[in-house]
């Protein structure tokens, strides 16, 4: 295991930023920017749940966020 490791992780499933189904509640990238950006513009299925990026060498985590079943526009 390298030490540069880095888990996007959530106890449900991941969609991706173009709110595509990523299959999977873990994601392991190797460079840390990259890992937060993509947690970053990411949700989760069900909305609303919680994202983590996680260093896996030491288990720090390094980005959460947990975003609101509602999107922040309406066409009210």
């Amino acid at each position: 295991m390298e030490n540069n490791e880095y888990q996007i992780e959530s106890s449900h499933e991941i969609l991706g930023p173009t709110r595509t189904p990523m299959g999977t509640a873990q994601l392991r990238m190797k460079n840390r920017e990259l890992a937060v950006s993509v947690a970053a513009k990411s949700r989760t299925a069900p909305s609303g749940q919680e994202i983590r990026v996680v260093h896996v060498h030491t288990g720090e985590v390094v980005f959460r966020k947990t975003v609101s079943s509602q999107a922040p526009w309406t066409d009210n």
